[in-house]
């Protein structure tokens, strides 16, 4: 039976749906290798280093060292690792994430967020021992509970979720992760309302109003803001013109790009490129992310 499903030198793996999918998979990606999961297991991966791609169904990301990224059963992530990347992962059926529950009393809900240098560190060691050890029940939980910490601040939210019952407010709040995965991995163009009223069986109404309550910013909100940080980054990072970099970020033409830009980040396009051409690469990103609103997010 399968403990370990590794894609390595260039190699191309997808799991297909198969018995051996009952069982708790370590995956790993590595220099150029690309693997996809099969639908039946929900799945985390972390970047131990280099930088990688994952596209799902929520969307297109890129994976740098530390980041880590969460998804549902249904999305079936493909990960492609970058020339000297790698990220490894877990792929987890029910009675792993019902031990999960069992163990923290919490699950894990699709999403992202960074690790600390000492959390990649643990993570990485407890992904070893877990697979050295062959999976069994008992060595998968400090490997689970390490990934729930990552996760711990949603805890919060999720009691402020509607529902009656623990498990239907768990339920709520997955769903809403999911809708905030897809605004994300969508940051190159305008996400409907429809669209994630698909993804979560919400109603509109229904999504658009715990959306706000939960993450104090509506999902049109949320979309713009991602659309222009997106559009930041491509210009510190990228010699695209700057109607190249507005049709990138799901702007219909220059003129509301740049009244968006400059509302955003108080500066024209132009000259927020030429401030962040004179900064070291780290105090680039530093000026990008001290211009992001500080609101509370949960990915």
């Amino acid at each position: 039976m399968r403990q370990l499903s590794l894609a390595d030198r260039g190699q191309t793996i997808s799991l297909d749906k198969s018995p051996d999918d009952a069982t708790p998979i370590c995956l790993s990606v590595a220099r150029l290798g690309s693997l996809q999961t099969a639908g039946s297991c929900f799945t985390v991966w972390i970047q131990v280093r280099g930088s990688a791609w994952v596209e799902a169904k929520e969307g297109r990301f890129r994976m740098r060292r530390g980041e880590w990224i969460a998804f549902e059963k249904e999305s079936r992530p493909l990960v492609q690792a970058g020339r000297s990347g790698l990220c490894i992962g877990l792929a987890l059926n029910a009675d792993a994430m019902r031990m999960l529950m069992e163990l923290a009393d919490c699950g894990l809900y699709a999403g992202r967020g960074l690790m600390k240098p000492a959390e990649l560190r643990v993570a990485l060691r407890l992904w070893r021992d877990a697979l050295d050890s062959g999976l069994p029940a008992q060595a998968l939980r400090p490997m689970l509970l390490h990934l729930a910490s990552l996760q711990r601040t949603m805890a919060g939210t999720v009691q402020r979720c509607p529902g009656r019952s623990r498990s239907r407010k768990r339920q709520v709040f997955g769903r809403m992760q999911r809708a905030r995965l897809y605004l994300e991995g969508n940051s190159h163009r305008v996400v409907r309302i429809g669209e994630l009223a698909e993804l979560t069986n919400f109603s509109s109404w229904y999504l658009s109003k715990t959306f706000q309550s939960l993450y104090e910013e509506s999902p049109q909100a949320l979309s713009a803001r991602l659309r222009l940080e997106r559009a930041a980054d491509l210009l510190r990072d990228t010699d695209m013109m700057i109607g190249e970099v507005a049709s990138a970020s799901g702007f219909d033409n220059c003129c509301s790009f740049a009244r968006a830009f400059r509302a955003r980040f108080g500066t024209s396009a132009s000259h927020y490129r030429e401030s962040a051409a004179k900064l070291s690469p780290h105090s680039a990103k530093s000026l990008a992310a001290s211009r992001k609103p500080r609101i509370a997010t949960q990915s």
